[in-house]
């Protein structure tokens, strides 16, 4: 995708981010609501249906929006507040590499997987169990399935207890569900996924704090490979088909 189009999509779907945050704001969406139908909302908006899945995924990954499978898609209890300062961290973080992001990722969520195994409370492993059966139930479905991905992680940082911790998760997570969602339509391995995200959930359930660092190292390495299978597919398939036929001619 070239960099303009980027930004158009970026655009599209910070239109629909703040057009949400607008209505929660001023009470007209309030927590427990269902938000409009797909196609009504799309219209109003004067965007495509496309642009709006992907503003109500980026919503739903950060807690705004709770999707729920076959039912539709509701404004979370205690929305976290969408300040603009927010916004401008996950800019930025859009210069970081995959590989600084996800050694990143290992060093902070590693320890929050720990500390989520020592210190969550019933509530916070209900909301994990419930997002791994969301998991099993879309991994056919990638963006859908993105957006459990993103909450239970979110949880994770929730039941560390640290909110300083769970704040830079916040910013990380935000970050990586909008540069994931533009390839993960390509994964191969969301039913592995869906089966590690169960082993850290019985992990951090059964308090064993050493094993859910453990296998969220083991995850996060796994995610990052499955990360850079994806994005060489999409540029695979971004080529110009002479490069193709070319690139086969000679081999």
């Amino acid at each position: 995708m070239s960099e303009p189009n980027q930004n158009h999509e970026t655009h599209l779907t910070m239109q629909v981010v703040n057009h949400i945050r607008k209505l929660i704001e001023h009470g007209t969406l309030r927590p427990g609501d269902k938000i409009p139908p797909e196609r009504e909302f799309a219209q109003k908006l004067k965007i495509s249906r496309a642009s709006l899945r992907a503003g109500i995924g980026h919503l739903a990954a950060m807690g705004v929006l709770n999707v729920r499978h076959g039912v539709g898609t509701f404004v979370a209890d205690g929305p976290p507040a969408l300040g603009g300062v927010s916004l401008e961290l996950l800019s930025a973080l859009h210069g970081f590499t995959n590989a600084q992001m996800f050694e990143a990722r290992r060093v902070l969520e590693s320890h929050l997987a720990a500390l989520a195994a020592e210190r969550g409370r019933e509530e916070h492993f209900t909301r994990l169990a419930e997002e791994v059966t969301e998991m099993y139930a879309t991994f056919h479905e990638p963006q859908e399935y993105l957006i459990h991905d993103m909450r239970f992680h979110r949880t994770i940082a929730e039941a560390s207890g640290n909110p300083i911790l769970a704040v830079l998760m916040e910013t990380i997570t935000a970050a990586l569900y909008d540069e994931r969602r533009k390839t993960v339509e390509r994964s191969r391995d969301l039913k592995q996924s869906a089966e590690m995200h169960r082993e850290l959930y019985r992990a951090i359930r059964s308090r064993n704090a050493k094993e859910a660092r453990e296998i969220m190292e083991r995850h996060l390495r796994m995610a990052e490979s499955a990360q850079v299978n994806e994005q060489a597919l999409a540029r695979e398939e971004r080529r110009p088909a002479t490069k193709k036929k070319s690139a086969r001619a000679g081999s």
